[in-house]
């Protein structure tokens, strides 16, 4: 089975910590967040993926070239105009051939089992399976509507009257028949393949019960560093058994005078923290450099600015 990963959207709701790096680059417990994608991807066996890409392209092509494609056959097709996920996904119809594909964001950390989900969607007697996940959000986020183990909705936009506390996890398996149902312009995958196959050859879900972390916004960027630091350490060992990285809380070459405080926080590589400084519960993104006696708390600090997440 090969993979999709999609890794072409402007990270807006991230601004402006993506105005110089791409979502996918930008790094969790400093490990760039695609990289917990492609190990999962590795530790499933799948070992051939495309991967879209639009924004800062040319710096997503530089790390994985850097990293030797972290030992894969990844093929970039890269969107001139941005099409989004559904558009994106139907560019590549040729290339994913006539098998069913594996789905999946380049922007979500998770402990998902796909082999599981795989056999899932084997059995489920469906064209496309789901991941779902539990969240008391999920009516602000964009809930799924579920009936006897399918999805027949999202959002209620089908009017079906159908809710519920599940949203979409950013993972799917899916048959080559879903490009019945793609728009080869910008679209949405919810709004064209997804309620395609809800409409004629079903589609199905698989709940996940373990951890899931988004990081779509500043605030649930800074959750997944700080708040969830040790779900995503506990991932460690499964990312360096595939790819060699692990996540870590400081960075070997950081600079960080001995009268600092530098207490719950994540400090990126080539950051300097000057002498007086105070950094509590706070990300420090490469290359940043924090001033004598700064004193940040709750905070998310990049080259050229910082962010309060209270």
């Amino acid at each position: 089975m090969n993979a999709f990963i999609l890794a072409a959207g402007f990270g807006s709701r991230l601004q402006p910590i993506t105005s110089f790096t791409p979502k996918p680059l930008i790094p969790v417990l400093n490990l760039p967040s695609i990289c917990y994608t492609l190990a999962l991807l590795k530790e499933t066996g799948i070992n051939t993926v495309i991967c879209n890409v639009h924004y800062h392209a040319e710096r997503i092509r530089r790390f994985f070239s850097e990293n030797n494609n972290f030992g894969m056959t990844i093929h970039i097709s890269e969107e001139t105009s941005i099409l989004g996920t559904g558009g994106g996904l139907k560019r590549c119809e040729s290339m994913l051939g006539n098998e069913s594909f594996l789905l999946i964001n380049s922007d979500i950390i998770a402990d998902f089992n796909l082999n599981s989900f795989i056999e899932s969607h084997k059995s489920s007697g469906c064209a496309g399976s789901l991941m779902l996940y539990e969240t008391p959000e999920a009516k602000k986020i964009g809930d799924v509507g579920i009936s006897e183990g399918k999805i027949l909705d999202f959002r209620n936009m089908r009017n079906s009257g159908l809710r519920s506390d599940y949203i979409y996890a950013g993972a799917a398996v899916l048959d080559p028949s879903i490009f019945h149902y793609l728009s080869e312009e910008f679209s949405s995958i919810v709004d064209t393949g997804f309620t395609g196959l809800i409409g004629n050859e079903g589609l199905g879900c698989f709940r996940h019960a373990g951890f899931w972390q988004d990081i779509g916004t500043p605030q649930s960027f800074w959750q997944a560093n700080i708040v969830n630091r040790e779900n995503i350490q506990r991932l460690g060992k499964r990312t360096n058994r595939q790819i060699g990285l692990a996540p870590h809380m400081l960075s070997p070459h950081a600079v960080i005078a001995d009268d600092t405080t530098v207490h719950t926080s994540v400090i990126g590589r080539d950051c300097r923290i000057e002498k007086g400084a105070s950094i509590r519960h706070s990300v420090v993104l490469p290359g940043t450099i924090i001033e004598k006696g700064t004193v940040m708390d709750r905070m998310i600090a990049f080259p050229g600015g910082r962010l309060s997440v209270d």
